[in-house]
């Protein structure tokens, strides 16, 4: 039988169990090795420190700006703005926050085993 296409509309997308705080996560198709979906941050707020195990992360922005701390202690600090992409290698931990409005941002994740590692912080 030939393969169709599959749409799935924004409310059919899944909210996965295992969130961080201050962002929503909402999935719209996950395989063994990938996984695709809408991220969103609540304006003015800082996520939790966390990391995507063995998942490379990879994401555009929509609308707003993501801040993305990370590095040793968190001193690295990166804005990425509506239209920009952003890489976040597999196990690097970080925490996003949102300037001003929040943000939306498509995410794409390539790799295996669980894909959120929520975490104390990054180690000075």
């Amino acid at each position: 039988m030939e393969e169709r296409p599959r749409v799935v509309r924004a409310e059919d997308r899944v909210r996965p169990e295992q969130q961080t705080a201050g962002m929503l996560r909402e999935e719209a198709f996950a395989t063994e090795k990938l996984w695709i979906g809408v991220v969103r941050a609540e304006p003015e707020h800082v996520s939790g420190w966390h990391h995507h195990g063995k998942w490379n992360t990879y994401a555009y922005v929509l609308s707003g700006t993501l801040r993305l701390e990370s590095g040793p202690g968190g001193a690295d600090l990166e804005e990425v703005r509506a239209g920009d992409f952003v890489l976040i290698p597999r196990n690097a931990i970080h925490r996003e926050g949102s300037g001003g409005p929040g943000f939306e941002a498509i995410t794409l994740r390539v790799g295996s085993g669980s894909t959120l590692f929520n975490v104390e912080g990054p180690e000075a």
